[in-house]
């Protein structure tokens, strides 16, 4: 497994490696990448996006290079995986500067979700009392969802860092326990890693975002990620780490269809936007997400190191009743 100072080297190599591509592409990104104010957005003068190109970049980068010098080779399965992220990374860039229609940009995401889907192990099982065929079906419609995910909820400052960081973090710690194989640890170090070096840059008020670019191949890692957790028996502890994610987005869009809204027409209906319009700042919602976050993983240690139905099913009642009060006291607006 990981040691602490490879760790700790994989953390900070992808910290700088994301921090110095964004300070080199800024330029380009102010030129050619500009994110307009429109129906969704929470600024109000146009800022540049892309910032994600180099957090993928670093990720992946110093994901892989980490994986040649500890085992002296990439998993085979790993490279599909990597191939796929960096194709919906590609799609995510070419939204960002001429947006792609729905139907198309949907079937873009679908080849690289079926890529992750086919390079799973054979054996590995989510969901073994139905058949293989089905499962694998279910997460081939899931993994699109979380593609998305990533992308609906990464609305306002630091949103996706303060959701990406605690998760990961909490990944690698899962992973210390046995949850996760060695290659899952340094991908998600690398992710946490450089996270936190396009961090700064996204601090409210934000001078550069993520855009399309850095959210959907976000949402295929971490799911990718969870994916594996799961694989190995600890479904409560991969539902767990992102609930809050899933639980707002999951939740505005059945709202969104039952008012017979389109799905994908800009809005700020999500409880975390909805909060700030009513009051909140934008440092108090995150915050509150982010403090969320590290009970969601101190909660999914918990199913991991006292492994029972019982463990499980009460970590995540309480998880969900957490993530429950939060959606109601953002829902309600600050008094």
């Amino acid at each position: 497994m990981v040691g602490g100072m490879a760790g700790g080297g994989i953390l900070l190599a992808a910290a700088a490696i994301s921090a110095v591509l964004i300070l080199l592409l800024r330029g380009v990104l102010q030129r050619y990448a500009l994110a307009r104010p429109n129906a969704r957005s929470s600024h109000r003068e146009p800022t540049p996006q892309g910032g994600g190109m180099a957090v993928i970049a670093a990720t992946l980068a110093t994901g892989a290079a980490f994986l040649l010098l500890i085992g002296g080779m990439v998993p085979a399965g790993l490279w599909p995986v990597f191939a796929a992220t960096a194709f919906v990374a590609c799609v995510g860039a070419w939204d960002d500067i001429r947006v792609i229609p729905v139907a198309p940009r949907l079937a873009l995401q679908a080849i690289a979700v079926g890529a992750v889907i086919v390079a799973l192990p054979a054996d590995l099982r989510v969901a073994p009392f139905l058949p293989w065929s089905v499962e694998r079906g279910l997460l081939f419609v899931g993994g699109i969802w979380f593609v998305n995910l990533v992308n609906f909820m990464d609305g306002i400052d630091w949103m996706t860092v303060a959701e990406v960081i605690p998760v990961t973090a909490g990944l690698v710690i899962l992973g210390a326990l046995g949850a996760l194989p060695e290659y899952g640890v340094v991908v998600a170090l690398a992710l946490g890693g450089a996270m936190i070096g396009f961090a700064p840059f996204n601090r409210p008020v934000a001078k550069l975002f993520l855009g399309d670019v850095g959210s959907l191949p976000i949402g295929l890692l971490l799911g990718w990620l969870l994916l594996l957790l799961a694989g190995r028996g600890y479904l409560a502890a991969a539902l767990l780490l992102p609930l809050y994610y899933l639980a707002d987005a999951t939740v505005t869009l059945l709202r969104r269809l039952f008012r017979g809204e389109t799905p994908w027409q800009a809005h700020r209906q999500h409880f975390y936007q909805r909060a700030v319009d009513d009051g909140f700042t934008v440092s108090g919602v995150v915050a509150r997400v982010f403090a969320v976050n590290l009970v969601l993983a101190t909660l999914a240690a918990v199913t991991v190191l006292m492994p029972s139905l019982v463990i499980d099913i009460a970590m995540l009642a309480g998880g969900t009743a957490l993530v429950a009060w939060l959606l109601v006291r953002f829902d309600c607006g600050r008094p």
